[in-house]
């Protein structure tokens, strides 16, 4: 028994120590043990010659729900709201061309308007005629144009800080560009990534300082491939003022209070665009409450899902 014990010691030792001296092994871990602990697995499928990587997950015959991250992140933002909505919704959580693990090419758009006809075709590839909708930040612009384009397509609507609007109080993000310096969203240097977290997060999720080091390398291998994708998206820029009074779906604005990329003001300008607003606000959250307050986020979408009476038809 003793043996065994020991046995049992010395490998987990040496598990912890081949996940420390193997960052990649160790993000690689952690991602599927979230995915998994949510009823989420990793699935692909090509769509206008593009390879499009996802986590798919809940009752088949549920309605479906597609969650779009924001600019620089990917499907991995998803699983923890996700693991609250999979016991009675068929999940979908893409990573969009361009970023996580689907295809990059160089010679393509990454303009929202573009990355949502992608994702209205990607939906139709897989046989959904109808779902509801949620984006993050850019994927919450994203998510609006899906929304206003293709109503007969989208149940609800849930846009978590999105962008897409200006704002009546600029946020810290605009007011940086706007005075020429970097663009806190894009590291330039290891020693940058730690600012850029404390800059999306009021209280960020612990992590090991090897991870978060070799998330930093990571993110500075996609520099100018970000910074590319982020000059798409200001040149061609789509205002939400004009498309948001086309979402004839409910309609959730959602926003963490202390958001510094995007500011919370800009539900100001939306709601009275809406046919259908609910509004939810989180204290002492910032720009990604899906990750910082999993299950409240979660929460407040689900009663908005209950709230707005979307058909209880199957959506494939």
């Amino acid at each position: 028994m003793k043996k065994a014990l020991l046995f049992l010691v010395l490998l987990l030792a040496a598990t912890a120590g081949v996940l420390y001296t193997f960052p990649s092994t160790l993000l690689a871990t952690a991602q599927f043990v979230e995915s998994r602990r949510a009823g989420l697995s990793e699935r692909s499928l090509s769509v206008d010659n593009l390879d499009i990587r996802y986590y798919e997950g809940g009752p088949d015959k549920a309605q479906t729900v597609l969650l779009i991250h924001g600019f620089g992140a990917d499907k991995s933002n998803w699983p923890r709201f996700a693991r609250f909505l999979t016991d009675r919704y068929h999940v979908i959580a893409v990573d969009l061309p361009g970023f996580g693990d689907s295809s990059r090419p160089a010679n393509i758009s990454y303009d929202v308007g573009t990355q949502a006809e992608r994702l209205a075709d990607f939906m139709r590839e897989l046989g959904i005629g109808r779902f509801h909708v949620v984006g993050n930040s850019m994927g919450g612009h994203i998510a609006a144009l899906l929304a206003a384009r293709h109503p007969n397509e989208v149940l609800s609507a849930g846009l978590f800080d999105n962008a897409g609007v200006m704002a009546p109080r600029q946020s810290e993000l605009f007011l940086r560009l706007l005075k020429g310096e970097d663009n806190p969203l894009v590291p330039r240097s290891v020693e940058d990534f730690p600012a850029l977290l404390d800059f999306v997060f009021v209280q960020r999720p612990p992590m090991p300082s090897r991870l978060e080091h070799y998330l930093a390398e990571r993110s500075l291998e996609r520099q100018a491939f970000n910074d590319m994708v982020f000059q798409q998206l200001r040149e061609r820029y789509i205002p939400l003022e004009p498309e948001l009074p086309k979402i004839t779906a409910p309609t959730l604005l959602l926003w963490g209070d202390r958001d510094r990329v995007l500011d919370v003001s800009s539900i100001d300008v939306m709601k009275p665009l809406l046919k259908r607003p609910s509004v939810a606000i989180l204290r002492d959250c910032g720009h990604v409450p899906m990750i910082e307050r999993p299950e409240e986020t979660a929460r407040l979408y689900l009663d908005f899902l209950q709230q707005s009476q979307a058909p209880a038809t199957a959506a494939n």
